[in-house]
């Protein structure tokens, strides 16, 4: 991985590519149309994080996972607001890393499938959600949730599994004007949890201190 960046292709065992720098990255992606995007920040032509914006620029979304030495919060919160799905910091072991590739797999899948189920609905564990009706159901008991929870539990479930900043939850949900007030968030999250993990061991909304949420992804 050192090189630059790994684009797999097919199956995350069998076949994958490697590429030496972003403009030949830029390039392959929408003839092949990989699985999955491994990034290093550290190209030799340009900054992984241009990569990254260029990629969602084009409205492509394939899974990014960025692998790099850098290791600062403030880099982690930047590649994943421009539209990353995950940050793994060097050294890692292979095991994680295909641990990740599979739950940005499982991603893409859920998202394939939303799109396509006609009655759309989201299962999560024992968590439900009927776009249409917008209710939310746990355990079959119905949960009754304020507009700005609803929106938080949307957005995080259209993302499951993705790690979203405060910044960008703050922008989808309050607007650009708010981005700075993570209080406000803070409290929303802690009465959907309270909401939604009621009479369940499940957890569903994880914190990632200092970077943002993520709704995980449970066994049905």
């Amino acid at each position: 991985m050192g090189i630059g960046s790994a684009i797999l292709q097919s199956t995350i065992y069998t076949r994958y590519f490697t590429l030496s720098n972003g403009n030949t990255t830029l390039q392959f992606i929408p003839i092949f149309q990989p699985d999955v995007l491994l990034l290093d920040l550290m190209l030799p032509d340009m900054d992984g994080m241009d990569i990254i914006k260029q990629i969602r620029a084009a409205n492509n979304n394939i899974p990014i996972i960025v692998i790099s030495a850098r290791d600062e919060d403030a880099d982690k919160v930047q590649a994943l607001d421009f539209g990353a799905d995950d940050y793994l910091t060097k050294p890692f072991s292979i095991d994680e890393l295909l641990a990740r590739i599979r739950v940005s797999l499982r991603r893409t899948n859920i998202i394939y499938n939303k799109g396509k189920n006609s009655i759309n609905n989201y299962y999560n564990g024992e968590l439900t959600i009927n776009f249409d009706s917008q209710t939310v159901k746990v355990n079959q008991n119905e949960i009754h949730l304020t507009p700005t929870e609803y929106k938080v539990l949307i957005i995080l479930a259209e993302n499951t599994s993705r790690v979203l900043t405060h910044r960008y939850l703050l922008k989808e949900v309050w607007g650009t004007e708010s981005v700075e007030d993570t209080s406000s968030l803070r409290v929303t999250i802690a009465t959907l949890r309270k909401k939604i993990e009621v009479n369940t061991q499940n957890q569903y909304i994880k914190t990632h201190i200092g970077v943002g949420y993520q709704m995980v992804q449970l066994d049905s």
